[in-house]
């Protein structure tokens, strides 16, 4: 073996091997390390599920039926096979018994509406013109000491609400230039 191997874990070396009797001669030495944590984690994932089982079918240890089945369960959910080639062609007929609507643009590509481009506006900013009641009593103030009347037209004022926003929309798409 090589001078680094000598070192190196029984697992590690078994990967190493194995990469060997496929072929793979050139790979960085991560690729081991990567191998080894796959390895592990599949390892640790059927031995809990065994443990499991183990338990529901009121064992006090874990035994290969329990390893198998867990192995077995593995692969069931990991792996699914693709539905029969019959039953592929009749949903395929059930599907093509409805026809495609038909085009109602003109020739050229058919382009989505304005308002769902990327072009458009796409938020509103809602402008608040508070005033605030401190600001308002100040200036009612200010009014009845310079005119001991009041005037009707400042009456209908006070009535109105005090907030009123204004919505603006702003375009994000970028500026072209004339």
């Amino acid at each position: 073996m090589a001078d680094g191997e000598d070192d190196l874990p029984r697992d590690a070396k078994i990967v190493k091997t194995l990469l060997k009797s496929m072929g793979v001669e050139n790979y960085e030495p991560r690729v081991v390390h990567q191998f080894l944590e796959l390895w592990y984690r599949y390892v640790v994932d059927v031995l809990t599920d065994a443990q499991v089982y183990s338990e529901h079918a009121g064992k006090p240890t874990i035994d290969s039926d329990d390893v198998k089945l867990a192995i077995q369960s593995k692969v069931n959910f990991s792996f699914s096979q693709p539905p029969p080639r019959e039953v592929l062609l009749e949903l395929a007929r059930e599907r093509n018994k409805v026809p495609l609507p038909r085009s109602l643009g003109g020739p050229g590509m058919a382009l989505p509406p304005e308002s769902d481009t990327l072009i458009s506006p796409n938020y509103q900013l809602a402008i608040s013109r508070k005033r605030t009641n401190e600001a308002v009593e100040e200036k009612e103030e200010d009014e009845e000491a310079s005119d001991s009347k009041p005037n009707p037209s400042q009456e209908q004022r006070t009535d109105l609400p005090q907030n009123t926003t204004q919505q603006v929309s702003f375009s994000v798409g970028p500026k072209r230039a004339r």
